[in-house]
């Protein structure tokens, strides 16, 4: 399912499932705390991701499992309101 302007209903998730978030920032280590500080209560799992071109930033992916799209939505804001964490996709 592509997700565009032209498709006004939202995917069907079904919960529990693991869901993975991208988060892009400057440094590695403050990337990596913050996920562990956020997933600190979860099992989950984290990698690195790509290097921009010039090298300024950089995307560490992380994984878990949620059980609800409110527990999905709260880790998405908690590492959206981080302050070492410049986007999360």
């Amino acid at each position: 399912m592509i997700l565009d302007d032209k498709t006004p209903e939202k995917p069907e998730i079904n919960y529990p499932c693991e869901w993975g978030f991208k988060l892009i920032g400057t440094d590695k280590a403050k990337l990596e705390q913050c996920i562990e500080e956020i997933m600190a209560d979860r099992d989950y799992h984290c990698t690195e991701g790509n290097i921009s071109k010039k090298g300024k930033f950089l995307a560490m992916n992380a994984k878990c499992e949620v059980c609800s799209e409110e527990e999905r939505n709260e880790i998405f804001k908690a590492f959206s309101d981080h302050d070492d964490v410049k986007m999360v996709i």
